[in-house]
C-alpha cells in the first residue's frame, strides 16, 4: 500500500463511522452509458447483487451527467477500492 493510501485510510477512519453510508459523487461524459457504467462499478466492487442507491443528473447543455451513489460500505479500505474502481470508468470527468 502506498503511503498516501495509508494517510487517506487513516482520515477516512477518523471522520466515518465504519460500516455506514458513504457518499460518492462523479462527474462524466453522457456517452455509453456513463452512468449505468458508474453504478455497476460500485455494485461489482462491493459485491452486491443490488444496485447502490443513487441519483442521477444532466448538464443543462447535455454533455455531462453527475452521479450521486450513496451505498452502504463496511471499511474505508472498501471505499478506497470503490474510489479506484471508478476512477477506470472510461468518460470520468471528475471523482468527489
Amino acid at each position: 500500500m502506498r503511503h498516501s493510501d495509508t494517510d487517506f485510510l487513516a482520515l477516512l477512519e477518523k471522520t466515518h463511522a465504519f460500516p455506514g453510508v458513504f457518499t460518492f459523487k462523479v462527474i462524466g461524459l453522457i456517452e455509453h452509458g456513463f452512468a449505468a457504467r458508474v453504478v455497476a462499478a460500485v455494485r461489482d466492487e462491493l459485491a452486491s447483487s443490488i444496485d447502490p442507491p443513487f441519483r442521477v443528473r444532466h448538464t443543462a447543455g447535455g454533455r455531462h451527467v453527475s452521479v450521486t451513489l450513496e451505498p452502504t460500505v463496511q471499511t474505508a479500505a472498501q471505499v478506497l477500492a470503490v474510489y479506484r474502481r471508478i476512477r477506470a470508468t472510461a468518460g470520468l470527468v471528475m471523482l468527489l
